[in-house]
C-alpha cells in the first residue's frame, strides 16, 4: 500500500534549513517519493501549529522508512537539526 511521509515544521535557522532542502528532494525521488505538498496555505484545526508542512508520496512504508535511514537523507537531516523544530510520521493510506 502507498504511503504519505507528513511533515510539521518550524524553520528556526533559514539558511541551514535550506540546506537540508536542497539535499533532502533528491534524496526523497532516489526512493520513488514525490512532493504532494509543500509549505502551501494550510488551515490549523487542531494541536500544534507549524509554518511548514510536508507531505510526500512514497510506494509504501517500507520504502519510506528505509529512505528516512539511508545515508542521503540522513546528511540532509544533519542540516535540519538545530534549524529547525519538527514532527514526522509516515502513513499508510487505505488506497
Amino acid at each position: 500500500m502507498p504511503a504519505l511521509w507528513i511533515a510539521h515544521v518550524t524553520v528556526t535557522d533559514a539558511e541551514a534549513y535550506g540546506k537540508y532542502a536542497e539535499l533532502a528532494g533528491p534524496a526523497i525521488a532516489k526512493h520513488g517519493g514525490r512532493f504532494i505538498a509543500r509549505a502551501g496555505r494550510f488551515v490549523q484545526l487542531e494541536g500544534k501549529e507549524r509554518p511548514r508542512n510536508v507531505v510526500a508520496w512514497f510506494p509504501d512504508v517500507d520504502t519510506a522508512v528505509a529512505c528516512y535511514n539511508s545515508p542521503d537523507y540522513q546528511e540532509a537531516l544533519n542540516h535540519a537539526r538545530g534549524a529547525s523544530e519538527r514532527e514526522l510520521m509516515v502513513v499508510e493510506t487505505s488506497e
